[in-house]
């Protein structure tokens, strides 16, 4: 036990504060815990992998034990040598006088969790104390005995907080020899009184193209240097990060390529999200305290994805959206959670929406939707009309436990033409089907009205039904009588995931060879 890892809640004030607001400080460190796992499942993983191992063979043939290796050219022996871990690749200068210099001259890779005895490429969840201090140590000696540059340092098996000094030493390091990737992921609650802010030194790691932080205080920014900023810097993830809405201004300011920006369990303090950048692409904000997010002039962005919600009861958020003209991709958008503005309208249930108060650019929309919430269901008419051009949908129907107003078919009927469903959408994918009257009325106008749609994909809720042919029958009147999509290819398949969850990754969401990464997360 004396080797086991500290908690992220060991010290007093830290339990203090988690009972003053009302929470169990073991249940919190279980929910912590689970927090970092995943995060650990949601960042990059290592472009090396700890499979990867070099063999040194002999001449088959008899040929007397020759070394035909490290004949080979030094571009290839360095391409050779930068595949493998760490230890390995070190390992390699001790092969012969002609391998020597080679690992010296190749950019780094490390990867921390290869040097725990186990060498593997995923994150435990626990690191015994022990093993923190000696991982620390070699992480210093190998970023001193390196002339770098680093190609990507991973780092997420040290208590950072305990070993500070050694940490501020790592930063200095690093941005005398130049890192390209950091991932530096801590093991102490951030939001304990007695956390260190992370040392502001990393803003000289000028040569930074990705670079993701997780459960730190992030530097007061005011006292900075005018000149601190990350010139190259293009992919940014804030993990449980506590950070200050100026700061998050001050890094968009100071990141003038920055593509891709994800946020994942910001908790503290409540987020008010400004995007002025003139580069950004891609924004993800998984299970965070967000109280507004405004698009106030993002020229570049295509992809807005938020996933999960992390708010007090009753409290929601609020989506601005002004000038985002490539804004290609929305989701997920929940009536139930939040509120959606687009210019100087306020978009609620029955608001006459014109031309001013759309996003035409938008293509690919996903919505979670209580349809047993009569509240949520009216939104609906008013959130299809301001994305008057979306060819992909995507609906999750949310379980309510108290359905309050069931809306039928005639008020969907009633609710006017939506320009969407009648004259683009070609694939509704309709996730956590389980036959309610209300998901069926609603199904059966889109199926009625959408002339435009190829495919309908329904996934059934996962035990919702005995048997695929019991689905089925619920969803035979959709297609009797007539219809507008009379070529509709449908689809029927019964989730892998407990209801109402689905897995997402940064990855996901942020790579562009996917056109549509909720569609892949459908059939994935």
């Amino acid at each position: 036990m004396a080797n086991r890892a500290q908690p992220f809640l060991a010290d007093r004030e830290s339990l203090d504060l988690a009972r003053s607001h009302g929470m169990d400080p073991q249940q919190l460190e279980s929910n912590i815990e689970s927090i970092l796992a995943h995060i650990h499942g949601s960042i990059p993983g290592p472009p090396v992998s700890a499979d990867a191992h070099l063999f040194i063979l002999s001449d088959s043939d008899g040929g007397g034990g020759v070394d035909r290796v490290s004949d080979l050219p030094d571009a290839l022996l360095r391409d050779i040598v930068s595949r493998l871990p760490i230890k390995d690749a070190a390992r390699t200068a001790a092969l012969s006088r002609r391998w020597r210099p080679i690992w010296l001259s190749v950019p780094l890779v490390l990867a921390d969790t290869h040097l725990l005895p186990a060498g593997r490429d995923e994150i435990p969840t626990h690191v015994g104390l022990a093993e923190s201090c000696a991982v620390a140590v070699a992480v210093f000696r190998i970023l001193a005995a390196h002339p770098g540059p680093f190609r990507c340092i991973r780092l997420a098996c040290s208590h950072m907080d305990d070993g500070h000094a050694l940490v501020a030493r790592w930063f200095h390091l690093l941005a005398i020899k130049g890192v390209q990737e950091l991932f530096l992921i801590n093991r102490r609650w951030p939001f304990s009184p007695t956390t260190r802010y992370m040392p502001a030194t990393f803003f000289s790691m000028a040569s930074l193209t990705r670079l993701y932080l997780g459960f730190w205080r992030f530097p007061d920014t005011a006292g900075l240097l005018r000149g601190a900023a990350f010139p190259h810097l293009r992919e940014l993830g804030l993990c449980s990060v506590v950070i200050e809405n100026s700061d998050i201004d001050f890094v968009l300011a100071r990141s003038p390529v920055l593509k891709i920006l994800c946020l994942h369990g910001h908790m503290y303090p409540r987020l008010h999200l400004r995007l002025v950048s003139q580069s950004l692409r891609c924004v993800q904000i998984h299970w965070s305290d967000v109280e507004t997010i405004d698009v106030v002039d993002a020229p570049c962005l295509e992809r807005l994805i938020i996933c999960g919600h992390w708010r007090p009861q009753g409290k929601g958020t609020r989506i601005k959206i002004g000038h985002a003209p490539a804004l290609h991709l929305l989701g997920y958008f929940e009536p139930e959670k939040h509120t959606l503005l687009i210019g100087n309208t306020h978009h609620q249930a029955g608001t006459l929406v014109n031309e001013s108060a759309m996003v035409p650019s938008v293509k690919i929309l996903a919505l979670q939707v209580r349809f047993g919430v009569r509240n949520d269901a009216k939104m609906l008419p008013s959130v299809f009309r301001c994305f008057p051009n979306v060819e992909r949908l995507h609906i999750h129907s949310k379980r309510t436990d108290e359905p309050i107003g069931k809306l039928n078919l005639k008020f969907w009927q009633e609710a006017g033409a939506m320009e969407c469903i009648k004259s683009h959408i070609s694939l509704l994918i309709f996730h956590d089907f389980r036959g309610e009257r209300s998901e069926l009325a609603f199904l059966q106008f889109f199926v009625e009205s959408a002339k435009m749609l190829k495919n309908l994909m329904i996934i059934c809720a996962d035990g919702c039904f005995s048997s695929k042919a019991e689905a089925e029958s619920k969803l035979q009147t959709l297609f009797t009588g007539k219809k507008a999509s009379k070529c509709c290819l449908r689809l029927f398949y019964e989730s892998g995931i407990p209801e109402g969850g689905y897995s997402w990754t940064f990855q996901i969401g942020s790579d562009f060879s996917y056109a549509d990464p909720f569609g892949y997360l459908a059939l994935g």
